[in-house]
């Protein structure tokens, strides 16, 4: 029987009603979780602290049903990485060794998400990947501890440069050998990752690729390589960064003349349109950005029942918390992904593995089974086992393409999903545009 938004809400009160915050403490142990994000510093505005709204949205949501399986109130001891990987290293550690949590959930920066594993592993302490997309995190890690339903960042090149072929013909009329491609990108985990797989991705579908180059993302000019670009002429740039070095590339590239006829970003700053649209208005139309779906974009009919709802009860909190118009992806991951753990993993750990250690945690996170459709953004859920080359990642995971129009978010791909006919390339009226 399909769930509507008034039973989800009738539940939670039902719940609240049977089990209020007092009986539970007396009742149930409460589950401790240390959940890690960037708070402040650079990559707050660039998706942390949106993916950290997502992540106490599902707490809340979850508590307010009655804890976990129904009886377990979920505690989160908070913690602010600042966007410095040093910083989230130490916090990890006095989270789980001064406050006692648990396990670990969260991590943005797959700067910090690469270290944390290979630590929180040999502690043998579970490690709960939210929004960190380096494939870095777990290939041939063989990690026993730290899952991440989220896709991983060789998904992302593979997304992009499939798009710009399958529409190279239709669009620019090109063939997808003669398209001129440049690849640029942060040279952290995050950024090397995701242009290591632009590149394979390119020369898989024969793309040209006439520039590949990465910089610090805290770089303060990047004028000389807008100047390289523009010396290469691509007609497609494929660009991996943050928030201030996404910012401080477009405002050189307006600067200095550079055109293309598109853009593609992927993820972290790409995904903050409402940041774009501050700092440039209508110049970022018709950009496309790559990442795991912002879920109010998907039709809920393609999903199991009750996700919908589930979903426009996040958008609502998370619109009324932030008074935003548009709800970013980071969201939805933070959400998604820390609800498969509250909803899936922890209640077939505590019934089936008795209770949410780590052995217990990794022997039902190994067991999880959603099929497509089964998760508000879409994906299904079904972990490498130990062992596989990126042991600990969900194989079902998987990103979109999508445009920015107007200021709002659409489908562009894959063509099953999309919910807007790509606009490409730029139209004349955009400063970046090709003439």
């Amino acid at each position: 029987m399909r769930s509507t938004r008034r039973s989800i809400i009738q539940g939670a009160t039902a719940g609240l009603a049977l089990a209020p915050f007092a009986s539970w403490s007396q009742a149930a142990k409460p589950i401790r979780i240390g959940v890690l994000y960037d708070l402040s510093g650079p990559f707050a505005a660039a998706g942390s602290v949106p993916g950290s709204i997502g992540t106490q949205i599902a707490i809340d949501l979850i508590n307010e049903r009655g804890g976990v399986a129904g009886k377990h109130r979920v505690v989160a001891v908070s913690a602010d990485a600042q966007s410095k990987a040093d910083v989230a290293i130490n916090e990890a550690e006095r989270l789980l060794g001064q406050e006692n949590v648990d396990f670990l959930l969260g991590v943005y920066s797959s700067a910090h998400a690469v270290p944390l594993a290979a630590k929180v592993d040999a502690q043998k302490k579970v490690f709960w990947v939210t929004i960190a997309v380096a494939s870095a995190v777990f290939k041939g890690r063989n990690l026993q501890y730290t899952f991440r339903p989220q896709v991983h960042s060789d998904q992302f090149g593979e997304a992009s440069t499939t798009f710009i072929a399958e529409n190279a013909k239709a669009k620019l009329g090109m063939d997808a050998k003669d398209v001129k491609v440049a690849i640029i990108y942060e040279d952290g985990p995050y950024g090397t990752g995701v242009a290591s797989s632009n590149e394979s991705g390119a020369k898989a579908r024969g793309l040209q690729i006439v520039l590949k180059e990465g910089y610090a993302a805290n770089a303060p000019d990047l004028s000389a390589l807008v100047t390289k670009l523009r010396r290469a002429r691509p007609d497609v740039i494929l660009h991996t960064g943050y928030n201030p070095d996404i910012t401080l590339f477009l405002r050189q590239s307006r600067e200095g003349g550079l055109r293309f006829k598109a853009l593609i970003g992927h993820g972290a700053g790409y995904g903050q349109i409402d940041k774009l649209v501050e700092a440039f208005g209508k110049d970022v139309d018709h950009f496309y950005n790559v990442d795991p779906v912002a879920a109010q974009l998907l039709d809920a009919k393609t999903l199991a029942p009750g996700l919908g709802d589930l979903t426009k009860i996040m958008v609502d909190r998370y619109k009324a918390k932030t008074g935003a118009k548009e709800v970013p992806p980071h969201t939805s991951m933070g959400f998604n992904n820390t609800w498969i753990l509250l909803d899936k993993v922890l209640p077939l750990a505590i019934s089936k593995h008795g209770g949410w250690d780590a052995e217990a945690i990794r022997k039902a996170a190994l067991e999880i089974d959603i099929p497509a459709g089964g998760t508000i953004q879409g994906y299904g859920v079904k972990f490498f086992p130990s062992g596989h080359a990126m042991a600990g990642q969900n194989e079902r995971s998987s990103p979109v393409v999508m445009q920015y129009v107007g200021g709002e978010t659409k489908i562009a791909w894959p063509s099953a999903i999309k919910t807007i006919d790509p606009v490409l390339p730029l139209p004349a009226s955009s400063p970046y545009a090709l003439r």
